[in-house]
C-alpha cells in the first residue's frame, strides 16, 4: 500500500491560501492512484475541504494534532449513489469516501471533524433536498482498516460500511451531541468480515447498528461475521443494535467484553413485517451495563420508517409466513452485569407467525434504579411505559433464564402471557 508517500502540504498551491483544500486532496490523491498507491501524510494543522476520496490502495494518515474540518457550503456538494436505511437514494457525498476500492486506510491519531450543526439545522427545516452525507463511507470495497482517529459532529451516520468485506476498525474515537439527529456510530451494512476494536462511541443515535437493507433493497446481503469487542458506548439509543433493516440476514455475531453506559437499550433487536431476513447466532458475554432503560430488547413490532404506522405492523393476529417473514433465533447472552436500570430488565415480542426462539440467559445481574424515571422499553404499538418491571415476554419459545438474578423488581419477576415458553433455572 505504501508504494508512495506524499504530505498534503506539498499541494498547498491548490489550497486557496490554505482556506480550502478540496482541490489538493484531489490533486494529491489522482497522483497515489496513478502510481499504483501510497499514503498521504496529513501533518499537524486544521485543513478545511469538501469530500476527501480514496483510490484502491491508498492511505489517508493523520498525524497527532491534525484536523481535517469539513465544510458545511452544502451547495458546493456533489452527490452519490448510495443506500440509505435500506432504500436507493442520492445522497451528498460523504465527508472521506471510497467506491469499489480495494486496500483502504484511514489511520492516525488525528481529528476528522464534520461541521454537522448546519446540515441538522437544514434537516430539521426540511431544506435538504438529497440525503445527509455519511461522515465516512465505503462501498463496494474489501481489505479496509480504520484506526486510532478521532471523529466528531457528523452530519449523519459517522461510519457506513456498505457491501463491504473484511475490515478492521480499531481504537477509533466518535463523539456527536447528544441531540444530533440519527449520527449512529457505526453502521455496518450488508457488509461481512469485521472485526471493532477497542473503541469509544458517543453519539446522539444508536452506537454500532448492524443492518442488511430492507424491503425495499433491491439486492440485500446478510451481514455475517462480525467482532465487537473491548469497546466502551456512552450514551446513545442503544449500545449495539440489530436492525431494523436486516432483510439479507445478520448471522455469525460475537459482542465481548464491553461496557455500556446512559444508553438508552443495551442490546436491541429489531424488526417487523415484510422485512424477512433471519437473526442468528449470536453471542452476547461479559458486557456491563450501567443506567440503562433496557438492557435486552427483542422487538418485532418496531414501528419507525416508513409505512412502521401501517395496520400490518401491529397486527397481533397470525400472518401468513413467507420469505418476507423475520426471525429471531439462537442467541446467547452470558455474563452480563446491568445496574441502575430504570424501566424493565427485559423486553421480548416476536410475532405469532415468527416466535423469538432459543434466547438463553446464563449467569445475568440486573438490578433497578429504585428513582429512575418510567419509560417505554421498546418502540412499538401499545406498549406502556415500566418502572422497575422485570422480564416482558411475549411470542417466544425457547427462553432460557439460567442463573438470572434481578434485583429491586416492582411486581412480576418475570411477566408471561400463555404464548411464553419460559425455562427458569
Amino acid at each position: 500500500m505504501d508504494n508512495c508517500f506524499l504530505n498534503i502540504r506539498t499541494f498547498e498551491e491548490a489550497s486557496k491560501g490554505g482556506t480550502d483544500w478540496t482541490d489538493a486532496f484531489k490533486q494529491a490523491f489522482a497522483q497515489l492512484k496513478a502510481q499504483g498507491g501510497g499514503t498521504l501524510f496529513v501533518p499537524a494543522g486544521t485543513f478545511y475541504t469538501r469530500s476527501i476520496e480514496l483510490f484502491s490502495n491508498t492511505t489517508l494518515y493523520l498525524d497527532n494534532g491534525s484536523e481535517i474540518h469539513f465544510t458545511d457550503d452544502i451547495e458546493n456538494y456533489e452527490l452519490i449513489d448510495t443506500e440509505f436505511e435500506g432504500r436507493p437514494s442520492k445522497a451528498y457525498k460523504p465527508l472521506v469516501h471510497a467506491d469499489h476500492a480495494d486496500n483502504i486506510a484511514v489511520m492516525g491519531q488525528g481529528t476528522l471533524y464534520g461541521s454537522g450543526q448546519r446540515w441538522w439545522k437544514e434537516l430539521r427545516a426540511r431544506n435538504l433536498k438529497y440525503v445527509r452525507p455519511y461522515m465516512i463511507n465505503f462501498q463496494y470495497c474489501t481489505n479496509i482498516r480504520l484506526e486510532g482517529v478521532t471523529i466528531t459532529m457528523s452530519p449523519s451516520w459517522t461510519i457506513h460500511p456498505l457491501y463491504c468485506d473484511n475490515m478492521l476498525i480499531r481504537g477509533v474515537t466518535i463523539r456527536n451531541p447528544w441531540d444530533s439527529p440519527n449520527t449512529d456510530g457505526m453502521d455496518p451494512d450488508c457488509t461481512r468480515n469485521l472485526r471493532i476494536e477497542g473503541c469509544t462511541i458517543d453519539v446522539g443515535d444508536d452506537c454500532i447498528v448492524l443492518k442488511s437493507g430492507t424491503e425495499d433493497t433491491p439486492n440485500p446481503r446478510p451481514t455475517e461475521n462480525v467482532t465487537i469487542t473491548n469497546c466502551t458506548m456512552l450514551h446513545g439509543h442503544g449500545g449495539v443494535v440489530i436492525g431494523s433493516e436486516m432483510s439479507g440476514g445478520v448471522r455469525n455475531v460475537a459482542i465481548t467484553n464491553c461496557v455500556f453506559y446512559e444508553t438508552d437499550r443495551g442490546v436491541r433487536v429489531k424488526t417487523r413485517r415484510l422485512r424477512g431476513g433471519t437473526v442468528e447466532d449470536v453471542v452476547i458475554s461479559n458486557i456491563i451495563m450501567d443506567k440503562v432503560l433496557c438492557p435486552f430488547v427483542f422487538n418485532m413490532y418496531y414501528f419507525c420508517g416508513p409505512r412502521g404506522r401501517d395496520a400490518f405492523v401491529r397486527d397481533p393476529n397470525p400472518a401468513p409466513v413467507t420469505e418476507r417473514t423475520p426471525a429471531f433465533r439462537n442467541i446467547q447472552i452470558n455474563n452480563i452485569i446491568a445496574k441502575n436500570i430504570t424501566s424493565c430488565a427485559g423486553f421480548i415480542d416476536g410475532l405469532p407467525e415468527s416466535l423469538v426462539e432459543n434466547i438463553q440467559f446464563t449467569n445475568c445481574t440486573v438490578s433497578m434504579d429504585p428513582n429512575g424515571a418510567p419509560a417505554v422499553p421498546a418502540m412499538a404499538d401499545q406498549v406502556p411505559e415500566m418502572q422497575q418491571a422485570g422480564f416482558y415476554v411475549r411470542r417466544a419459545k425457547g427462553i432460557v433464564f439460567n442463573n438470572v438474578v434481578l434485583k429491586g423488581v416492582k411486581g412480576n419477576i418475570y411477566d408471561l402471557d400463555s404464548t411464553a415458553d419460559v425455562t427458569i433455572r
